[in-house]
């Protein structure tokens, strides 16, 4: 059993013991203090709720409901959505925040509380840290008889999600229904399932094969679009002799495609070839975390833009692209963020924009990837014992490689060339992970042997001093 508690939201498996699951007492207690921090923020007491297709999404739900109602809140309640429609129905209702019932690409027997401000994004760091440390004191007074919340339903987002996309100045959907495409979708048994299908549908696709259609939480598959497990979507891609496919997490945040020969396009390039379409249409800056694929640096600089790395999670990608006003940024596992729809990691409008670049450039996705330059990217971690400084061992490969360009806003990210590599501690295990990238596979794994070797040597010796 497992409860993360980070500034992000609650996460953790269902059942167990209270404190060490997401239990229903867990839910309440965090619910309890996202609902106070709610009240240091002013008067309005509104909360959007939506939740992706978990076995346990329902119960979380009527335990979050009654808390909220518990605490004097209103709730408006989306049912089965995606986390960026809840997103844009937090904004465009102007409520007090939202609550997005979904453990991402975890696997079934998770659950989780993502937590929004009234802007529709991710808590800060500052945020989060006081609903922790409320939730620690429990500190709480609910409301009487005659203030409790009231309790609505909505089932027309996903609609009006999709509506807004439609109207989005780079979609373009004549170009889309040109092109007759033929599409597949696994939709991981999750709310892409009723999601993605009337999106190409409005979109003009029409010759559509969906794969785990049923919303039933039962995921056919390990819910992560990651290569091993997207084996059947690539097989269905070649078999039907569709054009492309489409794989989206639970929650429909992330995105990646399978090209026509039912070779895959590349998570880390989903962000790089959306934003090549936008950047093509409109001047302007990117962003991505440090831990992406420096393709994007590489387009975004040939259409004379210029690209800023953020450290990794979406509030912090948000956050710098709204310093250096980006036209679209993202992370590297699929995560396209459009300014102009919502500050949210969204699959529904990266879609759009991915076809509309399709249909427009006449090229297939086997010839558009081949556009882009080719990097490989190799992902490994260290684990630490408790006694280990990582702080120290991070100042001493800073001093090996000082004559490297090193940037130290997210660990340690050392540039060699067009190389790099990026350490990091982890936020919820004991471990350094290790992401490095290059020209070639070879390459890629070499540099995060040569840092791992450095770190065990310094650890052996006097890295834990």
């Amino acid at each position: 059993m497992a409860l993360i508690k980070s500034i992000s939201g609650i996460r953790g498996t269902i059942g167990g013991k209270p404190g060490t699951a997401l239990t229903p007492i867990d839910i309440v207690k965090f619910t309890t203090s996202f609902a106070a921090w709610i009240t240091t923020q002013g008067d309005n007491k509104h909360i959007i709720l939506g939740r992706d297709g978990r076995i346990s999404g329902a119960i979380v739900r009527d335990l979050v409901v009654a808390t909220l109602q518990s605490m004097g809140f209103s709730v408006t309640d989306l049912g089965l959505s995606t986390t960026p429609t809840v997103e844009m129905a937090v904004a465009r209702e102007k409520a007090a925040g939202g609550i997005i019932l979904t453990a991402s690409h975890n696997p079934k027997e998770w659950n989780a509380l993502k937590l929004l401000n009234s802007a529709g994004e991710f808590l800060s760091a500052e945020a989060g840290a006081w609903i922790l440390d409320h939730a620690e004191k429990g500190d709480v007074a609910y409301a009487d008889i005659n203030k409790l919340g009231k309790l609505n339903t909505d089932d027309t987002y996903i609609q009006k999600h999709i509506q807004a996309i439609l109207e989005h100045p780079l979609v373009d959907v004549e170009a889309i229904g040109r092109m007759d495409f033929k599409v597949v979708v696994d939709a991981v048994n999750s709310t892409g399932a009723i999601s993605v299908p009337p999106l190409l549908k409005a979109l003009g696709v029409h010759n559509i094969t969906v794969m785990n259609e049923e919303v039933n939480g039962k995921f056919a598959h390990n819910p992560e679009p990651l290569p091993e497990n997207l084996i059947e979507l690539c097989a269905t891609v070649k078999k039907k002799n569709a054009h492309l496919g489409i794989a989206i997490d639970p929650d429909v945040d992330r995105l990646c495609f399978v090209c026509e020969d039912g070779s895959l396009f590349g998570e880390e390039y989903t962000l790089v070839a959306i934003a090549d379409y936008v950047l093509g249409h409109t001047n302007g800056n990117t962003v991505s975390n440090l831990s992406s694929t420096r393709a994007l640096r590489d387009v975004t600089e040939k259409h004379g833009g210029q690209y800023f790395p953020a450290a990794v999670g979406e509030v912090n990608v948000v956050k710098k692209m709204k310093e250096v006003n980006a036209v679209i940024g993202g992370e590297g596992n699929g995560g396209v963020i459009v300014p102009e729809l919502h500050y949210g990691r969204d699959a529904l409008i990266g879609i759009a924009l991915f076809l509309s670049h399709l249909a427009k450039s006449g090229k297939t996705p086997k010839t558009l990837r081949s556009t882009y330059p080719n990097y490989f990217i190799s992902k490994n971690k260290i684990e630490l014992q408790e006694d280990v400084n990582v702080k120290n061992i991070f100042e001493q490969i800073k001093k090996k490689y000082k004559k490297q360009p090193i940037n130290t806003e997210d660990g340690l990210k050392i540039e060699f060339d067009s190389d790099w590599v990026h350490l990091r501690t982890s936020n919820t295990e004991p471990i350094i992970r290790i992401y490095s990238e290059s020209g070639t596979e070879t390459t890629a794994s070499n540099i995060a042997k040569r840092i791992m070797a450095d770190i065990k040597e310094m650890m052996l010796s006097n890295g834990d001093n």
